[in-house]
């Protein structure tokens, strides 16, 4: 059991008023190893006290090694979505104003305003996301700030951790190196089927140490069939909700999510969210639900994460939900409190269906989780480091830049690759090559701002309210080229 009396005064203080009896279980495990300077991937169910198992250590370091370190990040937490980036802010802030430490967010909605302010007075504690951390390498008095760092905590691990994003952070964690030395890296990850390779994923070479809480503990899970037609599927979810607990109803896309929408909404005390509609929308529609105003909020992938809603007694997943660890993690968001279980309902549209939502639910509450599958030695990630390293230092030897990419796990054959893949970026003059070493071109800079992300880019098209020209959401090129036609009613 974690002993409280190791822990700062000031910190026990903020415990007290946070209203904390004792600590879960998870955060018994967890905030020892983090206060000994462990590497830690903590994986648990959503609403077990993750996000302070990691900061209560990292603040307490912080209040006790405050003065040993000039100006500068000392804690990057870096989340996958802004959304989830904002939550977080909010929460910091509380911790943060009562511990006397400075806390900021980052990422493409912040301002040229608070990017200055940042620039010219680093807050401690940074919230951000992986992009934003490789947009910070290019600024030569941000870089600067990264030398001060000595946490890194990365949010919903397992979000990213199977993709090419993904596999870009694990990098930029191993050029952050290069400024900080080596920093404490602690992941909070939702189930996952392989967490020894997820863990690698985060830490490379490094030894690390795992927390693992099994889900089956917190989670039951029922499966209806509601037949096929959707007029008996919407039937069956009105009947849910009708005098209901406050229910989240997940379903696999965005289309479903307006159709759904379009039949309950009728009725009053529901909403729509997802990540076609703007982020305004999807800010009103999440505080509608904290206030109690909406019985139901009809959403996607998004709304997986750990973004603070406030409370759900229920979750209704629309159709199987395909994956194990996606009908965890959903469910997970019903009862998001420390030791309460989570409800959740699959409505199933079919025998098909039903047989695939059994099957999912089975291996849910037997914990056999899919894994998570790292891209290893993606040669367009690699490109796109090299690249962003020569714009970093301006000439780079080809002997540093193996060294760094090998660094990260997802990078073993780095020695072969890299060599390689110069040839390729000098042929587009990307780089320029120049004996052991590799030169910045005018076309590098310009290539990096337009590829910071490993995101595939898809044209957006914006759509308005016409009545108050509000900006209501954005539709994909895919869909506009398939669905739309002049007179075409949403």
């Amino acid at each position: 059991m974690t002993r409280k009396s190791v822990l700062d005064p000031r910190i026990l203080e903020c415990i007290k008023e946070r209203g904390f009896d004792d600590f879960s279980e998870v955060q018994q495990q967890a905030i020892p190893l983090v206060l000994f300077g462990k590497h830690l991937l903590l994986i648990a169910p959503t609403g077990t006290g993750k996000t302070e198992s990691a900061m209560i250590p990292v603040f307490n370091h912080m209040l006790t090694s405050k003065m040993e370190h000039g100006p500068g990040f000392t804690t990057l937490y870096i989340t996958p979505l802004r959304s989830l980036n904002r939550d977080i802010l909010r929460r910091m802030e509380w911790w943060c104003e009562r511990l006397g430490f400075t806390v900021g967010v980052r990422h493409g909605d912040t301002t040229q305003s608070e990017r200055r302010k940042q620039t010219l007075t680093p807050p401690d504690l940074l919230v951000t996301t992986p992009e934003t951390l490789q947009a910070i390498f290019m600024g030569s008095r941000l870089r600067e700030h990264l030398r001060q760092v000595r946490f890194v905590i990365l949010d919903e691990i397992h979000d990213i951790a199977g993709t090419k994003r993904g596999a870009q952070l694990s990098v930029g964690l191993e050029r952050l190196v290069s400024y900080a030395g080596e920093f404490q890296r602690i992941g909070l990850s939702a189930t996952v089927g392989n967490p020894e390779e997820v863990a690698r994923f985060m830490t490379g070479k490094r030894d690390f140490s795992i927390v693992e809480v099994p889900v089956t503990k917190y989670i039951v899970i029922n499966v209806e069939l509601s037949g096929e037609q959707f007029k008996n599927q919407t039937g069956r979810i009105r009947s849910l909700i009708k005098d209901g607990p406050p229910t989240l109803i997940f379903v696999n896309t965005r289309s479903t999510a307006e159709s759904l929408g379009h039949e309950l909404t009728k009725d009053g005390g529901v909403d729509v969210h997802h990540g076609s509609l703007s982020r305004e929308v999807r800010i009103e529609a999440e505080e509608r639900f904290k206030r109690g105003d909406l019985r139901a909020l009809i959403c996607t992938s998004s709304m997986e994460l750990g973004i603070d809603i406030g409370h759900v007694d229920h979750v209704i997943q629309f159709g199987s939900p395909r994956e194990v660890s996606r009908l965890i993690q959903r469910i997970g968001r019903a009862g998001h409190h420390i030791g309460r279980i989570s409800r959740g309902t699959i409505i199933a549209g079919g025998f098909d269906d039903l047989i695939e939502s059994l099957v999912v639910a089975r291996r849910a509450l037997a914990g056999h989780v899919e894994e998570v599958m790292p891209p290893y030695n993606a040669g367009d990630v690699i490109a796109n480091q090299i690249a962003a390293l020569a714009v970093e230092y301006g000439e780079i030897t080809v002997e540093k830049i193996i060294t760094i990419l090998s660094g990260s796990a997802i990078c073993s054959d780095a020695q072969r690759m890299v060599p390689q893949i110069i040839n390729q970026l000098t042929e587009h003059y990307i780089i320029r090559p120049d004996g052991e070493k590799i030169i910045t071109t005018a076309r590098a800079r310009k290539y990096l701002s337009n590829n910071l992300s490993m995101i595939p880019d898809e044209r957006k098209y914006p759509f308005f309210d016409i009545v108050s020209r509000r900006t209501v959401g954005s539709l994909d090129e895919s869909f506009v080229v398939t669905y739309l036609h002049t007179g075409a009613v949403l």
